[in-house]
């Protein structure tokens, strides 16, 4: 059999190495193509963007980090979320990262949108819509994407847009016998509520 020369090697190498970044270069140009996105989620409060922005004034803090809960307890919390995108968008709230640990059927939430209030202070809040008033666990499973996200804000495309949301969460413990309520101790439950913003051109 016939052995390739060493000059031979040597072109065989050459041919590889611009072959392989031609493939590198075609593959990054088949993932450009997406549509720009982008997120703001209240847990792990981190945003994702391309050329469009969102952002909240929650300054790294959870919106809800309660202890202590106890039957029928209920607050609320505001957010105030900027878009900062150039072009026309449209923003959906969805449930993102469900921590169930027992509860995720006990506490229910209502989200508004509106205009007023702010993370400290929901004072002057105005809401212009509600979406449903549900437990963790039935928002997880129905609205957990931002095709199924909900309250959908539209952007003009103009910097510095703004939109408030009041939460509004409650321990819910009807229908429950005084057993069943006591099995409820010491559980708990977590989740991410994510504002993700898709441009529409």
């Amino acid at each position: 059999m016939h052995k390739p020369t060493a000059r031979t090697r040597r072109i065989a190498t050459l041919i590889v190495g611009p072959t392989a970044i031609l493939v590198a270069g075609l593959l990054v140009w088949q993932g450009s193509n997406a549509a720009f996105t982008a997120t703001t989620r209240n847990t792990g409060n981190n945003w994702e963007t391309g050329s469009v922005l969102l952002s909240d004034d929650d300054l790294g803090a959870a919106a809800f980090r309660v202890t202590g809960v106890v039957p029928g307890q209920t607050a609320s919390k505001c957010l105030l979320v900027t878009s900062e995108s150039t072009v026309p968008g449209e923003v959906r709230v969805y449930l993102d990262t469900l921590g169930a640990q027992g509860l995720e059927t006990n506490i229910t939430v209502s989200l508004q949108s509106g205009t007023g209030g702010n993370f400290s202070d929901c004072t002057g809040f105005v809401a212009d819509a509600t979406g449903p008033t549900l437990s963790l666990s039935a928002i997880s499973s129905t609205y957990h994407d931002y095709a199924t996200g909900v309250l959908p804000w539209i952007t003009a495309g103009t910097v510095g847009e703004t939109k408030s949301y009041k939460a509004t969460w409650t321990f819910d413990v009807t229908g429950l016998t005084q057993a069943q309520v006591d099995a409820l101790q010491g559980k708990s439950a977590s989740a991410d509520v994510v504002w993700e913003l898709q441009s529409t051109q």
